[in-house]
């Protein structure tokens, strides 16, 4: 399983940013995908999930300022960030499994078996 992430930089704070996480068109059809981010010194924390049915659940912290969207045709999940903050630097994941996501629930990090190699985030203010 390849997850391949990447749009990650360096932003202002107030400003937007996207990011990707690319992947086969198998991984993406029947595997359970989420987002995660691990800033230093801290533990990594879900943003939310994609369902292989392509239903979007997120976890109790982005309280509206991000945004995760899909493209089926290029099999790729996004992250998007808005108003980005200081406390938004981090390395952000894209994580798969092949189990079927929990129903109404974002699963912690050892739910995933397959990672990306993250792409770092650092908002300046």
């Amino acid at each position: 399983v390849q997850l391949v992430e990447s749009g990650g930089g360096s932003v202002q704070a107030g400003e937007s940013l996207r990011l990707s996480c690319a992947t086969s068109e198998l991984t993406y059809t029947y595997y359970c995908m989420a987002w995660f981010r691990q800033a230093p010194g801290k533990q990594r924390e879900a943003v939310g999930k994609r369902d292989s049915d392509g239903r979007i659940t997120y976890a109790d912290f982005p309280k509206g300022r991000f945004t995760i969207s899909q493209d089926n045709a290029q099999n790729t999940l996004f992250l998007e960030i808005h108003n980005a903050k200081a406390e938004d630097t981090a390395m952000y994941y894209c994580a798969a499994d092949d189990k079927a996501c929990p129903f109404d629930a974002v699963p912690a990090s050892p739910f995933f078996a397959f990672w990306g190699q993250g792409t770092q985030v650092t908002v300046s203010s």
